[in-house]
């Protein structure tokens, strides 16, 4: 298909329909590219219902498939529209089956699931793979226990796609670090397509944070953030005991409760805090690396974004990792811990208020992470636009060779 119009492209998949993570890994990446390729136009394909609450920079854009929300039960159910999930899955399907063969682009980045939600992207891997453009799966430093993730992949049929599909996996932290295709049953033809970029540094944008903050953010604070928020009720509560409890703790919280908690936890939560004199809550703050910075320090359930904000940000964290439905936070928290990065606080289920505020006095006192020293661990942005560059300058190359 002829394209019109000079510059490289780039589409990048992101299946988020609940969560921040995946979506806030991929604008990263989309922001360091268009910020070294002047000529670049990024498009990021999301079911997140919130990813129009996020700003973009100039030649990054988003195309929104209808949403999908997982239930307890593991089944997925339509977010919004009142259709069965098969249909949904089908509008999702050829939506992004249309929206790659019409932007063309030069590489396509598949963020975590090689094939998509219930493979919705093997339509258009395979419409691009024809077309000669470069296929890569973007993973994150931890997926899950090996053992759980065999089984996984083998019911989604992830070797076949990695072996015939795409050309380089992007492994986004460091294999001494945490491998994550360790232990995975993979051919030596699949191991070497990996590449391990480093962690995705980020920074605190030039604009301030929402001007809704309370007052709180002026003073020494201590940020606590649940990411999304969804299953982030066991930390805010722990926080809260503690804070209630009269016990000694030298700074005052601040606590993001996260877009997708449940309303009524939420409005729970927030009645405590009002009874709390050194504790703020908010709901969501898309410029939550502005609130890390300024904050003393950290305390978080230690997702990739997270983790990679700790390590930019150089700041002292505290990490109460989640354990299911994955061992991802508790696996990459435990790592971390051993290195030096961040303190691990495990949760038992007793929320005991003390054991919350010991650890809150002793954050201060912890080291920062620059004092670790490991080579390359914040050069994954530098690394991907390496990796990306070759594909995204053909039509510059193709124009001098005609020159030529």
């Amino acid at each position: 298909m002829l394209r019109k119009g000079a510059g490289g492209r780039v589409l990048i998949y992101s299946h988020d329909s609940f969560g921040l993570g995946h979506l806030r890994r991929c604008r990263a990446i989309a922001h360091a590219l268009v910020e070294r390729e002047k000529n670049l136009s990024v498009l990021i394909l999301s079911g997140s219902p919130i990813i129009s609450s996020f700003d973009f920079r100039a030649r990054v854009d988003f195309v929104r498939v209808p949403g999908v929300i997982k239930l307890r039960n593991g089944e997925y159910t339509s977010l919004n529209l009142h259709m069965d999930i098969e249909e949904t899955l089908a509008l999702r399907s050829s939506i992004i089956e249309h929206t790659a063969s019409i932007f063309n682009p030069d590489l396509f980045i598949v963020d975590k699931e090689p094939l998509g939600l219930r493979g919705e992207v093997e339509g258009a891997l395979k419409v691009l793979k024809d077309r000669g453009t470069r296929l890569v799966l973007g993973l994150r430093d931890v997926l899950d226990e090996p053992t759980q993730l065999i089984t996984e992949w083998r019911r989604k049929k992830v070797a076949p796609a990695l072996r015939q599909l795409y050309d380089e996996i992007w492994v986004y932290g460091l294999p001494q670090v945490h491998d994550p295709l360790a232990g995975l049953e993979l051919s030596q033809a699949i191991r070497r397509k990996a590449v391990y970029t480093g962690y995705l540094r980020r920074t605190a944008p030039p604009s301030p944070a929402s001007q809704l903050l309370p007052e709180m953010v002026k003073r020494p604070y201590i940020l606590v953030t649940t990411g999304g928020g969804g299953d982030g009720e066991g930390l805010v509560d722990w926080i809260l005991r503690a804070y209630e409890s009269k016990a000694f703790i030298p700074y005052p919280a601040l606590v993001v409760l996260g877009p997708f908690m449940q309303p009524e936890r939420r409005e729970e939560f927030l009645a405590r805090v009002e009874k709390l004199r050194r504790v703020e809550a908010i709901t969501f703050d898309a410029h939550i690396e502005t609130l890390e910075q300024n904050a003393v320090g950290v305390v978080a359930m230690g997702g990739y974004n997270t983790f990679c904000e700790v390590l930019s940000l150089d700041k002292r964290a505290l990490i109460v990792p989640r354990t299911r439905p994955r061992m991802e936070q508790w696996i990459r928290a435990d790592r971390a811990q051993e290195l030096g990065l961040v303190r691990m606080l495990e949760d038992d289920g007793t929320y005991d208020p003390e054991t919350m505020a010991e650890a809150l006095r002793e954050l201060p006192k912890q080291r920062l992470p620059s004092e670790v020293v490991i080579p390359g661990l914040l050069e994954g942005l530098d690394n991907v636009h390496r990796l990306a560059a070759p594909w995204l300058r053909r039509d510059e190359d193709d124009a001098r060779a005609a020159r030529a």
